[in-house]
């Protein structure tokens, strides 16, 4: 059977959280492994779960929503983030969208197309509000978005999955040895992956040794 979709909610209004929630329970595909009412809260919960989506809200009190998508997708280049939201001035949709939001719909959207988004969002297709989407597309394809560094910063946990990856654990062992499910390994590599621009464990491997991270009689 396919594991189910994670993904996590945030959004200051918990009658939206829990409408939302009650919905997708229903729903043998997806499931929901946490909530949040602020940006620093979805932070802490996408750094300790690695969801497959977030589903989020832009404005909220506390850390904006711009810059709360553009944490995530540091910390969790897998995870997508779809932005639900009752706002759809350009001064929202840009900078969200290019800050790393896969997707911008409205809170007027139908359950089940917000549905069929999450699922377009984890094969990486993006859904836009038919107001903005060509707008999106004529401003987003002449702007040049500022070069992003060639290597991101690995987390604390990545750092330890690294180590053990280059050390010839299997995915499971790695499980088994940080007392975390192997679903959440595999999203650890998975960043691990994207964020040093390498293929394949072998190469993560070579990257710890080479960094002086491990070292092969270890």
């Amino acid at each position: 059977m396919t594991e189910p979709i994670t993904i996590i909610l945030v959004d200051d209004h918990e009658v939206v959280r829990k409408g939302v929630r009650a919905y997708l329970d229903t729903l043998p595909d997806f499931q929901v492994v946490g909530e949040a009412s602020s940006g620093e809260e979805a932070i802490d919960l996408v750094t300790e779960l690695i969801p497959d989506l977030v589903l989020m809200d832009l404005i909220m009190p506390g850390l904006d929503g711009v810059e709360t998508i553009r944490r995530i997708k540091k910390i969790s280049p897998r995870t997508q983030v779809v932005v639900l939201t009752s706002y759809h001035e350009d001064a929202h949709i840009f900078p969200a969208l290019k800050a790393g939001a896969i997707s911008y719909i409205l809170k007027d959207m139908k359950m089940d197309k917000l549905v069929d988004a999450l699922h377009r969002a984890v094969q990486g297709e993006v859904t836009l509000h038919p107001r903005v989407a060509v707008r999106v597309l004529q401003n987003l394809r002449d702007e040049n978005p500022e070069a992003e560094p060639l290597f991101t910063e690995l987390t604390e946990r990545e750092l330890e999955v690294l180590k053990l990856i280059a050390s010839g654990l299997t995915n499971s062992q790695i499980a088994e040895k940080l007392v975390i499910s192997e679903n959440t390994v595999k999203g650890h590599v998975s960043n691990i992956l994207s964020k040093l621009h390498v293929a394949d464990r072998t190469q993560v491997a070579v990257y710890a040794w080479q960094r002086g991270i491990v070292h092969r009689d270890q």
